[in-house]
Parts: C-alpha cells; structure tokens; sequence
C-alpha cells in the first residue's frame, strides 16, 4: 500500500518524528509512505509529488488546512488521485469542533472560522480522526496518531545530567502550564540545579507573535524567568528532541489547555518518556490514568506542596525511573510505529 501523507513540515516542531516512524513501519511491512511536496533534504523525510499509485491520501491538519507546497492545481491532483472513501483527515489541533475557549486558549475566533474549517475538512473526507479517545462529534473517530518509537528510548541513567529540569517547546499558549510548574518548583529552587526552556520565544518574543490579534498567545513573564534563574535557550531540529529533553533529570509535560480540555495526546506524550529523563504530568490524573496507567500517577504533579515531590524525584530518580521503565513497555506494544500504522490502515479500508 501506498499512503501519501499531507503535512505541514516544521524543522523544529510538529509531528515530523512521527511521519518518520510510520515510514519506518511501512517499510518493514512492505508499505510505502511519502510526503506530498518537492524533496527537501533537511526535513529528513521522503518528500515526493509523485501520486502514481497511491492507495491513500492522509492530510495531517496541525496547523492549518493550506497545502504547504503547491497550488489549487495540487488539490486537484491529490483529490482525484484517490477516491473519497480512501482520504483520511486528522485533525491534530481540535480545530474540528465548534469554537471552545478555555484557560485562554481556543480554537476558533469565531462561529464563521469554525464553520470554515469544518466545511473544508468535510469536502476532503467523511473519515474525520482526532488524537483523543473522546471526540466531541459524533462523526469524528478516535485515533491517536503519534507514536510511541522504541528506537528513540534513551537509558535512564541520572548520574550526570546537565539540568535538573529541561523543557522542550514552543511559547504558543503554554504559559499557563509552566508558570505552574516553575511556582511549585520555587520553593525548591536550589535543589533544582539547572532550569532549561528550549523553544522559540522563551528569551524573547519573535516579531510576528507580537501582532496586537495573536500577541497575548505567546505571553510569557521573563522577568519571572529571570528571578528564577531559568535558562532560554534556542530551538532545536526535530531529530535532536529526544536527546535535549535526555539532558535534564526530570521535563514537565505540560499542553496547551485546549488539548487538556479535548484529552489529546501530542507528540510529547510518547516522547518523553521514551527520553533519558522523567515525565512530571501537569495535567488532570485522570488523564494520566487513562494514557500512561495507574502507576504513572505518583509522576502527577499535585496536592499541597508539590515543590517536596520535585524534591523527592531529584533525589530518588531511580525510583521514579523504574515507573517510567513500565511506561515504556506496555508504550512500545500499544502505541509502536507499526501498531499505529495498523490502526491507519483499518481506518482507511473501512
């Protein structure tokens, strides 16, 4: 089988480490996977135009719902090169769904947006996925998407890490999440040793997150960061993800509070605890349950004084590590490359 996947590629954000398994895992099964668009070498993927026997067409809908590469001409070519029945929209940022704010997060501005959006997801596919095990719409069906890789797991060794806290991501509405984190961490500060935020605008704002409609998106307190001593550093290509959040002892997985709200999995939800590190959960416990298993529930972070249990992680990372070594096997069996490609396939020959 051949699946053309339809993606916005970032070279340093996104879900480019998942397209990457799925290639992977379509080889070994004797699949074929390729990108739409002309070749480009630092994306590490095969890009191709080529649509000559394809028996799929995926579009990955991350960003936005405009091809990346192309023209009115290549939606042509992408719509007539399979039938209806075999394109296969997934919808990785809840955008398909009436407008919803929350904790100053949302995913459309207005009803006419999300009407919009949802018109020209219909006009592409009846076969509508989000990565949540709990759709809003009836019509949407759910599938995780990202994957857990076992290729990626980096040994859980803590006897010289670099940081003790590491934060791989962008700005874009997650200031909520980890202005949490670093307030339970500061009572704590000096156990803590080094604090690190990689991503684009955690030392300072680009221009364009500064237009007066999107600014308050990306808001971040520095002079708080400052105080705390955090290190902003810059981003990094999507291949050395994995290996950056290895350097700190424990990262905080935090989302944006829309993908709380909708219980989505993001690509952080299976690479960090793939990483050298240990995953400190942000988020509802219920959630954590429900992805990660019962005993994930001692890496949430809550109850009175969470900045004692950051403590308790610094000086006992082994203990927490061997919660994290259960993470990853039943991970490696549910949410593999080739299971989730399974997953696709079943979606697309329904």
């Amino acid at each position: 089988m051949k699946l053309v996947f339809v993606y916005w590629g970032y070279e340093n954000a996104g879900s480019m480490l998942d397209l990457r398994g799925y290639a992977r895992a379509a080889r070994d099964a004797g699949h074929q996977v390729t990108i739409y668009g002309p070749p480009n070498p630092k994306f590490a993927l095969e890009y191709s135009q080529d649509l000559t026997g394809a028996d799929a067409v995926v579009f990955v809908v991350e960003w936005t719902t405009q091809l990346q590469y192309g023209d009115r001409l290549d939606w042509v070519r992408l719509l007539s090169a399979v039938p209806r029945e075999r394109r296969v929209v997934i919808d990785c940022d809840g955008a398909y769904n009436d407008p919803l704010e929350f904790r100053g997060d949302y995913n459309h501005r207005t009803p006419e947006s999300s009407r919009a959006w949802c018109a020209f997801c219909d006009s592409l596919s009846d076969k509508i996925c989000q990565p949540t095990l709990k759709p809003l719409r009836p019509n949407v069906r759910p599938f995780l998407f990202h994957i857990y890789d076992p290729t990626w797991e980096t040994p859980l060794d803590f006897t010289s890490k670099e940081f003790g806290m590491i934060y791989v991501g962008h700005t874009k509405f997650r200031w909520h999440g980890m202005s949490r984190m670093l307030h339970a961490l500061e009572p704590v500060r000096e156990s803590v040793g080094r604090i690190g935020l990689v991503g684009e605008g955690w030392d300072a704002p680009l221009e364009w997150t500064e237009w007066h409609e999107i600014r308050a998106n990306y808001a971040v307190d520095r002079d708080y960061l400052k105080t705390l001593r955090v290190e902003a550093l810059p981003a990094v290509p999507y291949p050395q993800v994995i290996a950056t959040m290895s350097r700190g002892v424990f990262n905080p997985v935090i989302y944006r509070p829309l993908f709380e709200l909708l219980g989505m999995v993001t690509c952080r939800t299976f690479e960090t605890p793939a990483s050298g590190t240990i995953p400190l959960f942000l988020l509802d416990p219920g959630y954590v349950r429900e992805i990660y298993g019962e005993a994930a529930e001692a890496l949430t972070l809550m109850g009175d004084h969470p900045g004692e249990h950051i403590r308790d992680v610094l000086q006992r990372p082994s203990h927490y590590g061997a919660i994290v070594e259960g993470i990853r096997r039943e991970f490696a069996e549910r949410h593999s490359p080739r299971a989730r490609l399974n997953q696709l396939i079943e979606i697309i020959a329904q």
